[in-house]
């Protein structure tokens, strides 16, 4: 053997990156927990997320208590975050649970609300006994709704508000007047809304229009010293107000059909009256 050859070096034995027992923690599952229930439970302040804040706050859930079980196991050493976002998880939850509500009773009272606009107030109807004279009295008996009311009778609505026309009387309009036309006839008629609510009503939403003889031509609103004002200011419940409306009409017309819309909320009741 030469001399410069050199004997084989002992090989050295394979060591390990880790030793058993020092493997990296396993944490993710319960950043991931605390991260989604951070932003679940801000959803979950915003009712119109609520959805976000459900999805949300089950995954971190599910997350952050899979997150504890690495760490009874020893996976994991973030105890303290997997256990925070497995509460914020549960908040999210219970967040949205609420803001469900409240979107679902916020859709549902839009619906009634638009339902009571298209609807309205029905009303129904309540005799005035007949005979002449302008003041308005009814029997108190409700004989069921009517498509055309006759003087003295009452639309009585169903929240309380009730509506009277009188009987047309002729009527003689001053030398001022607007509206009429000379060779008609000219009729008067009082109106009282009776405010039987709990509400304050606001009469300026009432109105009132007319109709003369059989082919219905339109009776235009007489205006003078006495009458042509119209409803004004608010009738607090209880209370009444009443408006005289005079109309003018063909000559030869037989009837007088007016129409009282008291606003918005309650369907427009007619009544015929003879002339």
């Amino acid at each position: 053997m030469s001399q410069y050859t050199q004997p084989p070096q002992p090989q050295q034995p394979y060591a390990p990156p880790h030793a058993p027992g020092t493997r990296p923690a396993r944490n993710g599952l319960g950043i991931a927990a605390l991260v989604l229930g951070i932003i679940g439970t801000l959803s979950g302040l915003v009712p119109l997320l609520f959805w976000l804040a459900g999805i949300l706050g089950l995954i971190a859930l599910i997350l952050g208590l899979s997150g504890r079980g690495r760490v009874k196991r020893g996976e994991a050493t973030n105890k303290g975050v997997t256990t925070f976002g497995a509460v914020l998880g549960l908040v999210a939850l219970v967040l949205s649970v609420v803001g469900a509500v409240i979107m679902f009773k916020a859709v549902d009272d839009v619906v009634k609300d638009i339902d009571k606009e298209l609807s309205g107030s029905s009303a129904s109807a309540k005799p005035g006994g007949g005979g002449s004279g302008d003041s308005p009295k009814d029997s108190g008996k409700n004989e069921g709704a009517a498509d055309t009311l006759e003087g003295r009778d009452t639309a009585a609505y169903d929240d309380g508000l009730e509506v009277t026309v009188s009987n047309a009387a002729a009527y003689t309009p001053d030398a001022y007047a607007a509206g009429h036309t000379k060779g008609n006839r000219a009729y008067k008629v009082s109106v009282v809304i009776e405010n039987k609510t709990k509400k304050k009503y606001d009469s300026v939403l009432a109105s009132v229009d007319a109709r003369a003889g059989a082919d219905g031509v339109n009776a235009e609103q007489i205006f003078d010293g006495t009458v042509g004002e119209g409803f004004t200011g608010t009738v607090l419940p209880g209370k009444k107000v009443t408006v005289q409306y005079a109309f003018d009409a063909p000559a030869d017309a037989k009837n007088l059909t007016v129409e009282v819309s008291p606003g918005f909320d309650w369907d427009a009741s007619l009544w015929d009256l003879k002339l």
